[in-house]
């Protein structure tokens, strides 16, 4: 089984103990057992850290994986592009750098040659108008990496897996006209997706649903069941719960829980991109286990979404927003504006099921260490969290608690993540055949 290299530093060593995981990231052998069931293998990879340099003689150890996630999250920001197509970036450049690196020899230059290539070369393709950023990344690791033959063979494997992958996914109808095709909206009824205020834009990522996933054989394969019933027992608590702690004006909603329906409002993508990267930087796995990890988080967060617009599209559930005003309260508004799609289920909660269950599947429930993200729709706030479940439940809370989701769409959304999640780490030997 592969293993990960060993940094040399002047006083500083680093050796492998061995250490037990129930999940087989790195070779073909280790993936197709990991197929046949989770826990039935074990992967024993670990680092142990020698006593610490003195100051006058300290350098300091770059960590390749950390360094080219910080330039994926850089590259990916570049430019406006939606969520799922952004997600299917960090999936083709991170799955082909793992193909790359997982039978790579145990030579710290090969592997982070071809870890950094994988990465360039696939998002230069990807995001063109990040390819400067991405040069003189690019530019900075191989300058440090010693010349010779290991680092020209990583840095070939990187660009044949990455060019080999983007036209393996060419036209896979995750390009942003694809996913945003129009969508004429549907006669009004109710129960039924109406635009909603205050901009009354159209449905927007109707055309995720007709996208070709990485590991699901259909988009429908997960599909949910239908919503409450309109005039439901369910139905109008959902909608009382959403009239009251989802206004504008609420009278009953606290400081704490604004708070956090501001916090969880941004894109799912940009703050779990913090979230992915506290457990990469804790994990104690080798190289192409950790390229493993990113790899299948975000193969498992595209299918998720195409999975999403299946059930979204399939019902076509109004809105709080369009349900509360026709149910007698023509002024009603919520805290936050609605975003442009139907809302069962809630696609915030879908992301965030379906991130739970790939982190808890390969890293363990709790992280290694407290962790903190920050976000951009609550800027100066910080939130530390100990596990990979309660940024779900926070997820759920907010989005109620924005006016913009019922409590059912937000909860259901869950147990779809978790399922394409369960489904992409189950079926991941797929991406190594």
């Amino acid at each position: 089984m592969s293993r990960g290299p060993a940094q040399t530093m002047p006083t500083q060593h680093r050796t492998f103990e061995r250490k037990t995981f129930t999940m087989a990231l790195l070779t073909r052998r280790g993936w197709r057992r990991g197929a046949a069931g989770i826990a039935a293998a074990a992967l024993t990879v670990g680092i142990s850290l020698a006593a610490p340099a003195t100051a006058a003689t300290a350098t300091i150890t770059i960590d390749t994986t950390i360094e080219w996630y910080d330039v994926t999250a850089t590259a990916v920001a570049t430019g406006t592009r939606p969520q799922v197509t952004s997600n299917r970036a960090w999936a083709i450049s991170w799955l082909a750098a793992a193909r790359a690196v997982r039978t790579a020899p145990a030579s710290p230059a090969y592997q982070d040659a071809a870890l950094a290539s994988a990465v360039h070369t696939a998002l230069s393709a990807l995001i063109p108008d990040a390819t400067p950023t991405l040069d003189a990344a690019l530019r900075t690791t191989l300058d440090r990496i010693p010349d010779g033959r290991a680092k020209d063979r990583g840095r070939a494997a990187g660009q044949r897996e990455a060019l080999s992958l983007v036209a393996e996914r060419s036209g896979d109808g995750l390009d942003p006209a694809s996913v945003n095709t129009p969508y004429p909206a549907p006669p009004a009824a109710p129960g039924i997706w109406q635009p909603t205020p205050p901009s009354f834009t159209a449905a927007q990522q109707a055309g995720n649903r007709f996208a070709t996933p990485f590991l699901l054989d259909r988009a429908d394969r997960y599909r949910l069941g239908p919503p409450p019933a309109l005039g439901s027992a369910r139905y109008r608590a959902d909608l009382a719960e959403v009239r009251a702690y989802g206004a504008a004006g609420s009278t009953v909603r606290t400081p704490q829980q604004t708070d956090t329906a501001t916090f969880w409002l941004g894109s799912s993508l940009t703050l779990y991109t913090g979230i992915l990267r506290a457990a990469l930087a804790q994990s104690t796995r080798s190289t192409a286990g950790r390229a493993s990890l990113v790899a299948v988080f975000h193969v498992a967060l595209v299918d998720t979404q195409i999975a999403t617009s299946d059930t979204k599209y399939a019902y076509l559930r109004w809105r709080p927003v369009t349900a509360i005003r026709a149910d007698g309260d023509p002024g009603w508004t919520p805290l936050h504006d609605t975003p442009a799609h139907p809302d069962y289920p809630s696609g915030h909660n879908t992301y965030a099921g379906a991130a739970e269950g790939v982190l808890t599947a390969l890293t363990g429930a709790r992280a290694r260490e407290a962790y903190a993200i920050t976000s951009p729709t609550q800027p100066g706030v910080t939130r530390t969290y100990t596990d990979w479940r309660r940024p779900t439940q926070e997820n759920v809370d907010a989005r109620v608690w924005s006016g913009i989701h019922t409590r059912t769409a937000d909860q259901a959304g869950v147990r779809l993540g978790r399922d394409v999640a369960a489904h992409a780490v189950r079926n991941a030997a797929r991406l190594f055949d």
